[in-house]
Order: structure tokens, then C-alpha cells, then sequence
């Protein structure tokens, strides 16, 4: 497919009933929104194929979807730290900044160091990313040791008194993720979000208060206990 079909493909897809759903549950792009379903974005990747170039094209298109589009077809291995950090610095909601990073962005060889160095940038969909990464690769990286994932900890610590929605969601999203990849970082998991708790700060309360809850669930533990024994 063509740059001129895929756009006037998302046009044709987009419904002013799915602008407002996006915008009941906090996507508010800054470009323009079209309305097109996620569902129907990933079919028109899927026919697009990978081209880097393309992808290019896509995020500055100006489109919502579009960008969403571009973080399917971009080739991981033509990724460069100058074009991840422009994209990231353009990231405008947080299902871009989600997407992004679990189509494309944890899947470069730097994405754990690049993870750590995000966390400690100010502007909040930019240290979202920071968390959001670690929430991701936690999924996505299977050839990770449970030291690749302790070593986020002091950040996700830190940064839990940040008040900002984007923010604290992304650092308790990454707490749970990790909490959940085996029984040994479940332990450490649930540790650290009762350190977290005793800080002072309404953010860094619901983080632990939340993550606390979901690990030590009953279908939690009972799948990491089954998991442990294979």
C-alpha cells in the first residue's frame, strides 16, 4: 500500500462516535484524530508490510492513526536512538506512547538502558515511557534475568511521588509487570510496593496499595506457584 491509500484508508475508517470514545478514556492527541479502530489499523499494517520509510512518512503525517500505523511497519533494526528520542519527544496521549513501545521500542538491543534514562526526564508522556518500557520488555523479554529487572526498582521507587496521572500509572503498571514475570520477582515486587507504601505521598500509596493487591492475589500466586514447578 501507498503512503496517499493508507491515509485516505484511515479517513474512510474513522467515525466521530470512536473520536469521543477515545477521548472519554484520555486520548486527546494534539494531531488529528480520524476515529479509526485499532482493530482496523493493524489490518492495514498487516497489508502494508514493513518499510521503514513509510513509517517515517506515517508518524509526520499529522494523523493519530497514522502514527499508531507507523510504530507497526517501522523496521526495528533501522531504528536509531536520534529518531526513537523524536518520536518519544512527540508522543502526545498515552496509547501512542503504550504502542509504541510494545510494537517497536522494547525490542531494540538498548531498550533497558533506554528505559532507566527516560524515568529521569521531567516532561511526563516522556518519563511515562521510561515506565511503560519496563512494563513492556517485563512481557516481551524473555531472555531477561531477574537482575535486568531488579535494577528498575530504585527508579520505580523514586518516581513514585509523582502525582501526574501518565506518570503514575506507567510506574505502577511496571511494578505490577514485573511482580508478574516469575514467583522469585514476585517477591521482590510486592517488597518493594510495601517500601513504596510507607512514603509519604498519595501517588506512591495507590501505587503500592494497587500493586500490593494484584500480586498477591489468589489467581496471582496461584499461576506463578504452577509456572515455578514446570
Amino acid at each position: 500500500m501507498t503512503y496517499n491509500q493508507i491515509i485516505s484508508e484511515i479517513k474512510k475508517l474513522g467515525t466521530k462516535k470512536n473520536v469521543l470514545g477515545m477521548a472519554k478514556f484520555g486520548i486527546r492527541p494534539k494531531v488529528k484524530v480520524c476515529g479509526t479502530s485499532i482493530v482496523d489499523v493493524r489490518k492495514i499494517a498487516k497489508r502494508a508490510g514493513r518499510n521503514h520509510q513509510l513509517a517515517l512518512r506515517l508518524w509526520n503525517s499529522g494523523f493519530h492513526e497514522a502514527r499508531h500505523l507507523a510504530n507497526l511497519v517501522a523496521e526495528v533494526d533501522k531504528l536509531t536512538k536520534a529518531q526513537m528520542n523524536k518520536w518519544i519527544k512527540d508522543f502526545d496521549s498515552w496509547d501512542i506512547c503504550d504502542q509504541t513501545c510494545s510494537n517497536l521500542f522494547d525490542k531494540v538491543p538498548w531498550a533497558h538502558e533506554w528505559a532507566i534514562s527516560l524515568t529521569k526526564r521531567k516532561p511526563e508522556f516522556e518519563k511515562r515511557t521510561g515506565f511503560v518500557l519496563m512494563a513492556t520488555l517485563s512481557v516481551h523479554d524473555k531472555k531477561a534475568g531477574n537482575k535486568d529487572f531488579i535494577k528498575f526498582f530504585s527508579y520505580i521507587k523514586k518516581e513514585a511521588i509523582d502525582e501526574r496521572n501518565f506518570v503514575k500509572k506507567a510506574v505502577n503498571w511496571a511494578l505490577r509487570q514485573i511482580g508478574k514475570r516469575n514467583i522469585n520477582l514476585n517477591k521482590q515486587a510486592v517488597k518493594l510496593a510495601r517500601e513504596i507504601k510507607k512514603i509519604d505521598s498519595r501517588s506512591a500509596h495507590w501505587i503500592a496499595n494497587d500493586a500490593i493487591r494484584e500480586l498477591t492475589s489468589e489467581a496471582v500466586q496461584k499461576r506463578l506457584i504452577i509456572e515455578n514447578k514446570k
